[in-house]
């Protein structure tokens, strides 16, 4: 809904070996300069402030684009992956509760299945998929 028919068949009709974010970036640019000689828009800083936004706007893509050209390594993922599994391995080993049956003094059993280490693996192993 942001583009007519005829729009949206150039843009995908445009050869790029990158993204194309910019394209309709140059069509309002086009746009506004074409309404302020039309006299809708009536001052001129009002164009060049409609402009100022619209080059943030555009270099905050242009980032965004760069993020996503520059891949992460995998041994990143692969260190994450192991730190987040090996954490968990000495929370099953440190977390567990003391057998009530040894008589330790003030040391009772008070729940059998540990909950928040569950949910916390849960949560963090999302995180790592995402």
């Amino acid at each position: 809904g942001f583009m007519t028919r005829y729009e949206r068949k150039i843009f995908d009709d445009l050869k790029s070996p990158h993204l194309k974010y910019w394209v309709p970036f140059v069509w309002f640019g086009n746009l506004a300069s074409k309404a302020r000689k039309e006299g809708r828009i009536r001052d001129s800083v009002d164009l060049q402030t409609l402009m100022n936004e619209m080059n943030k706007y555009r270099s905050w893509c242009s980032l965004l684009f760069g993020y996503d050209w520059v891949g992460i390594p995998l041994v990143y993922t692969q260190v994450v992956t192991l730190a987040v599994y090996t954490f968990f391995f000495a929370c099953l080993i440190g977390r567990q509760f003391l057998d009530t049956d040894q008589g330790y003094q003030g040391h009772d059993l008070d729940i059998y299945i540990p909950i928040f280490t569950l949910l916390q693996f849960f949560f963090y192993a999302g995180w790592l998929k995402v």
